[in-house]
C-alpha cells in the first residue's frame, strides 16, 4: 500500500500541473490545512532536480502568502474561523495564557514553526489574534519558510539520487518517520501552548 502511494505521489510530481498543486498545498498549509507541502516538494525535486530553486521559491512565496491569510484569520476572523481552527488543534484555551508571552517572543515562535514540522498555521493565527507586529511576522516568515524549503530542496538537488534510492529501499521506515514528525508537530502544539 505504501509503495502504491509512493508511486502515485511520484506520478503526481511529474504532472504538468504539479506546480499548481504544490503552491496550493503550501498556501493552505500555512493557514488551515494539516498536511505539509513536503509530501509533494520532495518527490517533485527528486523527479526534476534541475527545478529545485523554482520549487523552493514557489513553496516559500505561497507559504508566506498563506501565512498572511492565517494572520488575517487570527486578527479579523478569530471568533468565527480562528478559534475553531485552534480548537481543532486543542489550543483554544491557551490563547489568554500565550498572548502576553507571544507579543514579546512571538517572532522566535514563528521562526521556530516556520522551519520545523510544528504546525505553522497555529502560530500564524496566534500572530494575528495577539497582534504580533506584522513586519516582524513577515520577516521571520520569509526567512523561516525560505530556509526550510531551500534547505530541503538544495539537499535533494545535491544528494538526489542516493536520497531517492535510500527512500525507495526503506519506504516503510520513511513513511513511519514522516508520520512521527507530523504527529510530533501536532503533539508539540498540545504540550508547548
Amino acid at each position: 500500500m505504501i509503495r502504491k502511494l509512493y508511486d502515485w505521489v511520484f506520478e503526481l510530481a511529474r504532472h504538468k500541473r504539479a506546480s499548481w498543486a504544490l503552491g496550493g498545498i503550501s498556501f493552505a498549509e500555512s493557514s488551515f490545512f494539516p498536511i505539509p507541502p513536503d509530501v509533494l516538494l520532495i518527490p517533485m525535486v527528486l523527479a526534476r532536480r534541475n527545478r529545485w530553486i523554482f520549487y523552493a521559491t514557489l513553496c516559500t512565496i505561497t507559504s508566506v502568502i498563506g501565512a498572511f491569510v492565517g494572520y488575517f484569520i487570527g486578527a479579523v476572523l478569530y471568533d468565527s474561523i480562528g478559534q475553531p481552527v485552534l480548537a481543532f488543534y486543542g489550543k483554544e484555551d491557551s490563547f489568554d495564557k500565550v498572548r502576553e508571552w507571544y507579543n514579546t517572543w512571538g517572532g522566535w515562535g514563528v521562526l521556530f514553526a516556520a522551519v520545523t514540522p510544528f504546525p505553522y498555521k497555529v502560530l500564524a493565527i496566534f500572530s494575528g489574534a495577539t497582534g504580533l507586529n506584522l513586519f516582524i511576522f513577515a520577516v521571520v516568515s520569509v526567512i523561516g519558510r525560505g530556509l526550510r524549503f531551500f534547505l530541503v530542496s538544495a539537499l535533494l538537488y545535491r544528494f538526489g539520487e542516493p536520497v531517492r534510492e535510500f527512500i525507495e529501499k526503506r519506504l516503510g521506515l520513511m513513511f513511519t518517520i514522516g508520520m512521527v514528525l507530523l504527529v510530533g508537530g501536532f503533539a508539540a502544539v498540545k504540550f508547548l501552548f
